[in-house]
């Protein structure tokens, strides 16, 4: 039996059948709050994400808007309880100056996206529109700085103009001549991205004394104004970064300390969103289950020199990531979004779920246009994918109390590979209700899983569940609603058990009362 944090999975070829699972739940035990931030998403200037994605433009009369955002999107991402948003990349942040993006719209000076495209950048969606953003969706804004192409001073006159009061010092001043007189109070930093790739090509070490650099003029002695640092961390499994980084910077200057990880079947040949085969979905799904030793390692890491988990590890991008829909710019990551994502997505939200003492903060990559996109827009369409829905799905988690969980699971067989089928995660919200996440992640066979409650009584169960019938499927223009959520039926609570059919490739959410 291998212990993963909270969450237990136990082989058991030759005990139980095939199919079949069974679960503890301890409902009175739980101690750790999942933080709401888990479920965060992340907004990049790449492809359609803003322009032609989130921002139409003030000017446009034929799709509804505010201040240039769709309100399509606004009222999706409002129901999504999207806790915070990432911006303005990825790549693109240490290529972003953010004075560039403030002020009069047609004195902004333009830039070349080189990293998405080569496309012309106008920034007449900067700083006040992405914060306005922010406002109208009630997220919290998470700010990515400049550090591969940026200066100290940079990111630290940025934190002012966001935070300072009204008409204090130069940045105050700069604010409110540019209209906005209330300071937004951004918590939330990234000091760079990606700086051992695109971020700068940096090594650790050279990266942790310039991370301690930045951090130190992004606040004073005693980080007065409460931001919330993070350092970019690594890239998949690269513990040596992390160590580095624990080693290397006082507790006190870092808040948190990112991780990327995608489920890629090959970064060479990453296969067809939506034209696969079964051994392509299970080369996703193993990719998308070493998340969890992933996480395990590196949380094992940051407890070696932070006993107390004082430093988040924060998952800022993860997702699915393919080739790019036929006939659309290859620069522009546009892909589609089918009962495999759905898969990921459940199955990732609950590994964070059962780690969430070290990791408190996560981003989807990307909210809209882009990888593995909770929204999809053509023109004056949208549509909500399959990933969509379960993020809806799960938000029942945010800010609620993890409930210890032990799971004994069959395995998904394929020739001589097997995954752990089924995934689960538990909580109790603040209204008393207990919620338990299923994903069953086999392609072919139900999972007949059996919930021992300990430690409440219950009397009523209901649920939702995401299915369809088949893994290839997803939501078109033509076809907007062919999978979402729907009542789940399959779940029966008798003498303190319950008991769940959950059909292939699907994803239930219940509700105990």
């Amino acid at each position: 039996m291998k212990k993963q944090g909270l969450f237990l999975i136990c082989i058991a070829a030759g005990i139980i059948s095939y199919g079949q699972a069974n679960v503890v739940l301890q409902a009175d035990s739980g101690k750790t709050i999942i933080s709401k931030h888990i479920y965060g998403h992340f907004a990049e200037h790449l492809g359609r994400c803003i322009y032609d994605g989130f921002y139409v433009g003030e000017a446009n009369n034929a799709i509804p808007n505010i201040g240039g955002v769709r309100t399509d999107i606004i009222e999706a991402l409002k129901k999504l309880k999207v806790p915070n948003l990432r911006w303005p990349g990825g790549c693109f942040a240490d290529a972003y100056h953010w004075k560039d993006g403030i002020g009069p719209k047609k004195s902004r000076p333009e830039m070349i996206n080189r990293w998405w495209g080569g496309t012309v950048e106008d920034n007449s969606f900067g700083s006040h529109e992405f914060l306005a953003l922010c406002e109208q969706i009630g997220a919290d804004p998470y700010l990515a700085g400049n550090v591969g192409s940026g200066t100290v001073q940079e990111i630290s006159d940025w934190v002012d103009y966001v935070n300072i009061a009204p008409n204090k010092g130069p940045m105050g001043t700069l604010r409110v001549q540019n209209g906005r007189e209330k300071p937004w109070n951004v918590k939330y930093w990234g000091v760079g991205n990606e700086s051992w790739g695109c971020g700068g090509n940096m090594k650790p070490e050279y990266y942790a004394t310039q991370y301690r650099h930045y951090a130190t003029f992004m606040s004073d002695w005693d980080n007065s104004n409460k931001i919330f640092r993070v350092a970019s961390g690594a890239n998949g499994d690269d513990i040596n970064w992390t160590e580095v980084m624990m080693r290397d910077v006082p507790l006190n200057m870092m808040e948190g300390l990112s991780l990327h990880h995608y489920a890629v079947i090959n970064w060479s040949a990453k296969g067809s969103a939506t034209k696969f085969d079964e051994a392509m979905y299970f080369k996703t799904m193993k990719e998308a289950w070493k998340m969890e030793a992933i996480v395990t390692k590196h949380s094992a890491m940051m407890d070696k020199y932070d006993p107390k988990k004082k430093v988040a590890l924060v998952v800022d991008e993860w997702g699915g990531w393919y080739e790019v829909e036929p006939g659309t710019n290859p620069g522009f990551l546009y892909q589609q979004n089918t009962m495999r994502d759905a898969m990921i997505a459940g199955l990732t939200l609950n590994i964070f779920n059962n780690h969430s003492d070290r990791v408190r903060i996560a981003n989807l990559a990307q909210t809209v246009n882009v990888l593995q996109a909770v929204i999809l827009t053509d023109k004056d369409k949208m549509l909500l994918t399959p990933t969509y829905h379960v993020m809806e799905m799960y938000n029942v988690h945010q800010d609620a109390t993890l409930l210890p969980i032990t799971i004994t699971t069959a395995d998904y067989v394929l020739g001589n590979e097997k995954l752990p089928a089924v995934s689960a995660s538990a909580s109790k919200s603040r209204d008393g209700i207990t919620h338990i996440s299923l994903v069953n992640i086999d392609a072919n066979k139900k999972q007949d899983i059996t919930v021992k409650l300990q430690g409440a009584d219950f009397s009523n169960v209901s649920g939702r569940i995401l299915a369809s019938s088949s893994l290839q499927n997803y939501n078109s223009f033509t076809d907007p609603n062919k999978i979402k959520p729907e009542v789940f039926k399959g779940a029966v609570l008798k003498d303190g058990t319950l008991t769940v059919s959950l059909p292939p490739f699907s994803v239930v959410v219940l509700d105990l009362k």
